[in-house]
């Protein structure tokens, strides 16, 4: 008995030391490469009746007067939406009365094509600008209708830190946001605290060999995406991949160590 005690714990060790040594090949300062990174979107605009709308971005339907004032949005957030004339809008989201991003909707005159000049908000107040391209995926006109875009124009810079965490965990920490994600690959809910997260927000993670992480974001026990960290062979480049429930396309983020 004690020495199938022993080699259990042996095996143990061995394991735990395994999954050390992959996940100190993740370890250190990755820089996002502008020209290999693909970003896609997809979001739906409805009419609720009289000047109420209802749009879909991502987390979720959100009914909203676009009469420019905050209103209560997705996950503790505001929403104000103006319609800045009759084939554009501007779309503002908050937490706390923090600017988290403004997108400025305008619709090419065949109406085939919605214009995003969309821009996001670091905690720091850091501003990231991104513009793309929606094609109309419904039979509808104006702006209302579901849309989807992809080829965005990446003009804003993006790191990532990797760090050794706890026993045989890892922390990332992205220039987007003020506090890390402290992984633990169990599969387990763990609080996102980052000042950006929506409320009810949670995130799990898991290994998928020596050269793959996931990890899981929730909020309120529903997923909105899942994240995969792929190491290439060479141990040089880092790619980031982003699935959203009902996304034909994933976002796909290139780091490269600096």
């Amino acid at each position: 008995m004690w020495k199938l005690r022993s080699s259990l714990a042996l095996a143990a060790g061995l394991m735990a030391c395994a999954a050390w040594a992959a996940d100190a090949t993740f370890v250190g300062e990755w820089k996002m490469n502008p020209s290999k990174t693909r970003l896609t979107d997809q979001m739906k605009m409805e009419s609720a009746g009289g000047n109420r709308y209802t749009f879909d971005v991502g987390g979720g339907p959100e009914t909203v007067a676009a009469d420019g004032t905050d209103q209560p949005g997705y996950a503790g957030t505001t929403v104000a939406v103006t319609l800045t004339g009759p084939d554009s809008l501007r779309f503002v989201r908050k937490k706390d009365g923090r600017m988290l991003l403004t997108a400025n909707w305008t619709l090419s005159k065949d109406g085939s094509t919605l214009n995003d000049d969309f821009t996001s908000f670091a905690p720091d107040g850091a501003a990231s600008n991104v513009k793309l391209a929606f094609q109309r995926t419904t039979p509808t006109s104006g702006l209302i209708g579901s849309w989807e875009g992809a080829g965005a124009t990446v003009n804003f810079s993006l790191t990532l830190k990797i760090q050794p965490y706890g026993k045989d965990g890892l922390s990332i920490l992205s220039s987007a946001s003020d506090k890390p994600k402290g992984l633990r690959f169990d599969g387990k809910d763990y609080p996102n605290l980052g000042s950006n997260a929506p409320t009810g927000a949670t995130y799990s993670a898991r290994r998928i060999d020596d050269h793959r992480l996931a990890i899981t974001d929730r909020v309120s026990g529903k997923t909105v995406d899942t994240q995969e960290y792929a190491l290439s062979a060479d141990l040089k480049t880092l790619t980031l991949t982003i699935r959203r429930p009902g996304m034909r396309t994933p976002n796909i983020f290139v780091f490269e160590r600096p």
